[in-house]
């Protein structure tokens, strides 16, 4: 099959070379690291060595670093945990409308066991303010959580703010951060947050999918996810992906030696969105994004998902929401308020570093050919 011309980043990147040689390597030399002989201990060493790689692409202790499957895994680990670890504070979280399925569904499912949730909404540019945060905490507030950049528009959510906020008034709540579309997409380390918790996810950042890591902050204890041989600290059980995990470091390493990295996708995504409304004029923009590899835009009127059929089948791959949404109307646009035909024809934009303005043009004619096309029967 020919390459697509893919503007779907932030639902998944490709693998980097370097993450399939080290996995290979990984392969390869196949000891098991929690066995007790020299070629387990070789296999020991290696994981240790990816772990500080990601702790210091977070700016933490490898110690307060812990492997996952996923970014979903660490978001139930971290919520489901955390809200157990303060039940004497109360059974109060806070969390915003507009996160990953992952933190929504689980603060649904908690819903059901008794938990209260306040959901802040965003205002039409998708934005929420650490002062609407503060007016929803209650003294009974266990835990908050808050995404650093939605998966959907691009928009940086003022954790670090947020976090300063929730803290002065009450440092015992616990603070969760989805940075799965954050992590080495944004300048600063993670660690600068100030959040107890954070999760990310591997395959946004170049590794293959099956591999993650959730921060969790020295001090705060959690009890284990998973229990049985004790790895991970005891916290996480089950024989280390060293594959997958070493995948995870090179692609860190690869990323941090890229220095220019975000502001090559920052600028293919400024270029991508003036070729568009040049070519298409009457395309809106619902964000530009705040992070550099994601905007939102929308053709008032057309039906998304046809829109994204017709680009597939050009080879043009963009998509009308999270990936998780399967179809279905997205939750983020929804509560941003926008106008039903707003709402119809809303696309993600996604980038990576190496999109090309060849590729932006392509992507331009093809939803021009696309919306006059489809004119006269969807709008």
């Amino acid at each position: 099959m020919e390459q697509p011309i893919y503007f779907d980043y932030a639902a998944t990147t490709p693998v980097r070379r370097e993450s399939m040689d080290a996995m290979m390597e990984a392969l390869r030399r196949f000891g098991n690291p929690s066995s007790r002989y020299e070629y387990a201990r070789q296999a020991a060493l290696r994981v240790k060595e990816d772990r500080e790689a990601v702790a210091r692409a977070f700016g933490c202790s490898p110690a307060e670093l812990f492997f996952t499957s996923c970014g979903t895994e660490g978001d139930n680990w971290a919520i489901r945990r955390g809200v157990e670890a303060n039940r004497r504070k109360g059974k109060h979280i806070v969390t915003t409308a507009i996160e990953h399925a992952a933190v929504l569904e689980t603060c649904r499912d908690l819903e059901r066991q008794g938990y209260e949730v306040t959901y802040l909404k965003p205002d039409r540019a998708g934005r929420i303010t650490a002062e609407q945060l503060t007016a929803a905490l209650r003294p009974d507030t266990a835990l908050v959580s808050m995404m650093l950049v939605n998966n959907e528009t691009g928009v940086i959510l003022p954790v670090a703010e947020c976090v300063k906020a929730v803290k002065a008034f009450d440092p015992a709540i616990l603070f969760h951060c989805d940075a799965v579309q954050g992590f080495l997409k944004t300048p600063e380390p993670l660690i600068r947050l100030g959040t107890d918790l954070v999760a990310v996810s591997g395959h946004k950042v170049g590794a293959p999918k099956g591999v993650g890591a959730l921060y969790i902050k020295k001090g705060v204890r959690l009890r284990p996810l998973l229990t049985g041989g004790g790895q991970e600290e005891g916290l996480r059980s089950g024989t280390e992906a060293t594959a997958q995990i070493a995948a995870f470091a090179a692609a860190v390493r690869a990323n941090l030696a890229d220095p220019g990295r975000l502001e090559r996708a920052a600028a293919i995504k400024e270029y991508t969105l003036s070729k568009l409304k040049e070519a298409v004029p009457k395309l809106e923009v619902i964000s530009p994004g705040d992070a550099p590899h994601i905007c939102a835009v929308t053709l008032p009127g057309y039906k998304s998902e046809v829109i994204v059929r017709v680009l597939g089948d050009r080879g043009v791959c963009v998509s009308s929401g999270s990936a998780c949404h399967k179809g279905k109307p997205s939750h983020v646009f929804a509560a941003m308020n926008l106008p039903k035909p707003w709402l119809d024809g809303a696309l993600r934009l996604s980038f990576s570093p190496d999109s090309t303005q060849e590729e932006a043009d392509a992507l331009a004619s093809a939803l021009k050919d696309a919306a006059d096309s489809l004119f006269t029967t969807l709008s």
